[in-house]
């Protein structure tokens, strides 16, 4: 089936299409956080990133990337269309992802990057590490 929008307009509708965050991965998140007792986080964050959880007491931001969406090293998949667009976009949200980084530690703040393949696998040692538990 053929598109009813041009290009450029379909272009302008996924645009304007605004992500709410992955839901499996952060259910999954509390799931493991509730497990282990960890306490003290919050979501919905208006830091600069938006940070899929905060741990505001100890000043820790934390993000749930997404292997594809974040080209972790797991998934070496580029989709076979527009394979230089998605090559581009993940690169794009690398850079964006390293100057969120930069900023939130320059406003003190400890910054913590889990990827959707560690969560899946309930490894949050790195989240551990930063957290003062008990």
């Amino acid at each position: 089936m053929t598109d009813v929008f041009s290009k450029k307009k379909r272009s302008d509708v996924m645009r304007s299409i605004k992500s709410k965050g992955n839901r499996s991965t952060e259910l999954k998140l509390i799931e493991l956080f509730k497990a282990r007792r960890i306490v003290g986080w919050r979501r919905n964050s208006t830091l600069s990133g938006r940070p899929d959880f905060i741990f505001p007491k100890q000043r820790v931001a934390l993000f749930a990337d997404g292997c594809f969406w974040h080209g972790h090293s797991c998934r070496n998949l580029t989709p076979a269309q527009n394979a230089d667009y998605w090559r581009e976009k993940i690169k794009r949200n690398r850079a964006r992802d390293r100057a969120v980084t930069r900023a939130l530690k320059k406003k003190g703040w400890r910054v913590v990057r889990l990827w959707e393949c560690e969560i899946k696998k309930g490894k949050i040692g790195k989240l551990e590490k930063c957290l003062v538990i008990g």
